[in-house]
Parts: structure tokens; C-alpha cells; sequence
């Protein structure tokens, strides 16, 4: 991509997006938000809130003199987010984390707190030789374990993209030894993989099922009422009590993972496991589905 080719520089997009969760979300937007989160002066920050309703969102923001800020317009529209609550999440994330670094921080965000798990392990000479295979398109030598396997084992991979699952990342690439494409934890690699100057033979294109798309539909656990099923598909924002998720079939087990869900076994307590998958039968695993609940389960 060329230089000309973005038409919004970096900092000024994450100073519009900014701008647009604060105002959707909490509902007020001051300059103060931005002077605090970008370290910049009131005037510059004015200046930035000025551009975004002239040249990328006119109308979306009107100005309160009662609440000295500017409020989403009735007909507002998000232009450089997705008006997705996760995205108020992350900013709020951004801030305990930077807070914990920097104890003196205020972005001016209101009292919070996002729960976060520990994270597996991943050195970061793991990730730098990962990220150089993938972005040259070369073979890798690596030392992995698994919980099926312990002793470690050398194989030589072809890897084409990263995964995070949340807490976890993972590899997808093509097993020489294996002989078809899998997931590796970037946690288990014993020592850093090697990037080799061989190039790989097996690209993204050629993996099945990371190309093949399908769709899951989520529903709430039938063992719950009516009345319960209601609550849960308000949760979700189900439609006549389903939900579709576009996803990778190769990423299928990680999406179900997260919503607490597994191909196979459902949770004695239906108050516990609340959703399940209505169209196991339809995704098209076939004898791949075990494979599929030992990669989730990291035993690949």
C-alpha cells in the first residue's frame, strides 16, 4: 500500500475513534477525554472533534450547553467504529492497563474494572521468528509439546497466519510431519522456532479448512424454559431465538470455546451452559471433528 493510499493518518483514526465510543457510549464527549488520553493541548483536541463532524461525520455529534460537551445527535451513525460495545471494553481495558503501569494516569474514563485472566507464556523470540516465517512466507523448524505427546518433538512447519483465542495464541500451519495443516499453542514451543531460508510449499490458499466458511447457529439450551430461553436470547440479541456466526471452519472449536460451548458434551446444568449449537451435523467435520476438540483442547 502506498504512502497516499490511507487517507486517514494513524494517530488522527484512533483520535476519531475515540471520539466516537466516548460520545456513543458514555453519552458525553469533552475535550478533556482526548487531551487526557493523547496528551495533546484543549486546542488541538477541539480541533480534532471540529474535523470529525466536518469532513467524516457531519451531524453525527451535537453540542450540550447544559452538560458543557457534545452528545450523540438522534440520527448519529458510527463512521470509524463499529458501534460494538467490546470497543467501549477495550478502551476501558486500555486504561486499567496503562493505569497499572503509569500509577499517576488519568484518562478521565469513569470508575471500572475489567476482569482479565492470565495469559499463557509466549517469549518474545517465539513470537519475533513466528511473525518473520509468516511474513516471508518461509518454513520453520520448531521443538513442540502437547499434552497427548510431553517429550518434546522436532517437526518443520509451514505457518501462514496468527490466532489469538483470547488468553492463548496460536498458529495455523502446515505439519511436515503431521502431513496436514494444524494449530500450534505458541505457549508450547519448548525453545524459539528457527525461521528457515526454505521456502514454504504449503500456502493459506491450499488449507481446506481455513478457507471453507461456515456458519454456526446458536441457540439457548433447550433444557431452560420459556421464560429463561427469552433472557438469553435477549442477551445475545438472537433473532426469533437464534443467532448465525460467520466463521473459519478451522476456527469453529475456539468461537464455541468462548461461548462455553463443545461439539459433543453439554453441561449436566443447562443454567450453566445456557447456549448450545443447533446445527452440529451441518458444519461438515465428519471425521475431522475430533481432531477439531483436540486442537481446542491444545492436545494438537
Amino acid at each position: 500500500m502506498k504512502k497516499t493510499d490511507w487517507p486517514i493518518r494513524w494517530d488522527l483514526l484512533l483520535r476519531y475513534r475515540l471520539i466516537e465510543t466516548i460520545a456513543l457510549w458514555e453519552g458525553r464527549l469533552t475535550t478533556n477525554h482526548i487531551c487526557h488520553s493523547f496528551g495533546i493541548g484543549r486546542q488541538q483536541a477541539s480541533k480534532d472533534i471540529n474535523t470529525y463532524l466536518r469532513e467524516l461525520a457531519p451531524g453525527n455529534l451535537q453540542y450540550d450547553r447544559h452538560l458543557k460537551g457534545y452528545v450523540p445527535a438522534p440520527e448519529f451513525r458510527p463512521v470509524v467504529t463499529r458501534g460494538d460495545v467490546g470497543e467501549y471494553l477495550d478502551l476501558l481495558a486500555r486504561q486499567q492497563n496503562l493505569s497499572h503501569t503509569f500509577e499517576s494516569l488519568e484518562l478521565g474514563l469513569p470508575g471500572s474494572h475489567v476482569v482479565t485472566t492470565p495469559n499463557r507464556v509466549v517469549l518474545p523470540d517465539t513470537m519475533r521468528a513466528v511473525v518473520s516465517a509468516i511474513r516471508q512466507g518461509r518454513q520453520l523448524r520448531a521443538s513442540y509439546t502437547s499434552l497427548s505427546r510431553p517429550e518434546p518433538a522436532e517437526t518443520i512447519l509451514e505457518p501462514h497466519t496468527l490466532v489469538c483465542t483470547g488468553n492463548n495464541w496460536h498458529l495455523r500451519a502446515w505439519c511436515e510431519s503431521n502431513r496436514e495443516y494444524r494449530d500450534f499453542a505458541l505457549s508450547r514451543f519448548r525453545s524459539a522456532p528457527e525461521a528457515l531460508r526454505q521456502r514454504a510449499k504449503h500456502t493459506r490458499d491450499q488449507d481446506e479448512d481455513w478457507n471453507r466458511e461456515v456458519t454456526l447457529v446458536i441457540t439457548p439450551d433447550h433444557r431452560l424454559t420459556e421464560a429463561q430461553q427469552r433472557i438469553i436470547a435477549r442477551d445475545y440479541g438472537m433473532d426469533d431465538g437464534r443467532l448465525e456466526i460467520h466463521t473459519r471452519a478451522a476456527l469453529t472449536p475456539y468461537v464455541l470455546s468462548r461461548l462455553g460451548i463443545t461439539f459433543d458434551n453439554e453441561h449436566p446444568d443447562p443454567l450453566v451452559q445456557q447456549l448450545e449449537l443447533a446445527n452440529p451435523d451441518q458444519l461438515g467435520f465428519g471425521s475431522r471433528r475430533e481432531r477439531a476438540l483436540k486442537a481446542v483442547a491444545g492436545l494438537s
